[in-house]
């Protein structure tokens, strides 16, 4: 197999330092352009009462036996991770050349050079699995592994099962509301099936009408559910917005997901429909119209 190569492993030129902010408060803002610029998060400016033009010490340790001063240039709204979505955001994003000079070690003049982790982007994403062996024969000490996870290891994986059943669950409940809604509609409307029978209508003609007044009955069902889904994912986004303080959407309705709804009513309702109908058109007309 021929080599694989990858598409870039050069470091990002911004990062994120979770550092400690060793001032309490924010010093006045001052002449001072020779402090390096960096941007704050949200809710690190929201703790500290930073504001643009602000000079902050950062550290790379609680001691604070390295750090260094900063010019706050902006405020930055964290990217929503489902990860993390509970912990509190205090990052600060600066300059790679700032970073180093920040968390280099004076009495290890290598550590200016030292990485931890490199990310790695194949060209072909396939080949990812082949790639990570090749590696560690090439360069013996290195732990090569990938950075997505498998669906078998996916936490997400697990929630999307457990919505599953969830759904599962509903939709049972749903349909067995359905029907009986549908056997006590059939129940009052006994006396006139069998006038409708004694004037010549087929069961066929009726079976066809219960089934279509059961779609209906479901689609309407399903489309109330959808309304009262858009009008209210926005009041459950900004109540656990507020509650972990992140911008990370929580509910979200769309337009496949309302597709899928009322696609899945349409058949129950039929099947509710003939189902609660059946066993009264399979009577014999006297028996049903007989009081």
């Amino acid at each position: 197999m021929a080599p694989m190569r990858p598409a870039s492993c050069a470091p990002a030129a911004v990062v994120v330092l979770c550092a400690t902010v060793l001032a309490a408060h924010a010093q006045a803002p001052k002449d001072d352009g020779d402090a390096p610029a960096i941007l704050v998060s949200r809710q690190l400016a929201a703790r500290a009462h930073l504001a643009a033009g602000d000079l902050v010490t950062l550290g790379s340790d609680p001691q604070g036996s390295r750090r260094a001063t900063f010019r706050v240039a902006g405020i930055y709204e964290p990217t929503p991770d489902p990860m993390r979505f509970t912990a509190t955001r205090l990052e600060a994003r600066m300059h790679l050349p700032d970073l180093v000079d920040l968390v280099a070690d004076p009495a290890d003049p290598a550590s200016r050079e030292a990485v931890t982790s490199i990310n790695v982007r194949l060209t072909d994403p396939a080949d990812a699995a082949a790639f990570v062996p090749q590696l560690s024969a090439r360069t013996p000490g290195i732990a090569a592994r990938p950075t997505s996870r498998a669906r078998d290891d996916d936490p997400f994986a697990v929630l999307d099962r457990f919505h599953v059943a969830i759904s599962a669950v509903t939709m049972a409940g749903g349909t067995a509301f359905l029907l009986a809604l549908m056997v006590i509609r059939a129940e009052e409307r006994r006396e006139t099936v069998g006038i409708l029978r004694l004037l010549g209508i087929s069961r066929r003609t009726l079976l066809l009408t219960v089934a279509i007044e059961g779609v209906a009955i479901a689609a309407l069902g399903a489309v109330f559910g959808i309304l009262l889904a858009f009008a209210t994912e926005g009041l459950v986004n900004r109540i656990f917005q507020a509650r972990y303080d992140t911008a990370l959407v929580f509910v979200r309705v769309t337009p496949s997901i309302a597709a899928r709804s009322v696609l899945i009513a349409a058949p129950l309702g039929i099947v509710a429909g003939i189902a609660a109908s059946w066993t009264l058109l399979g009577r014999d007309v006297l028996s049903i119209v007989r009081r």
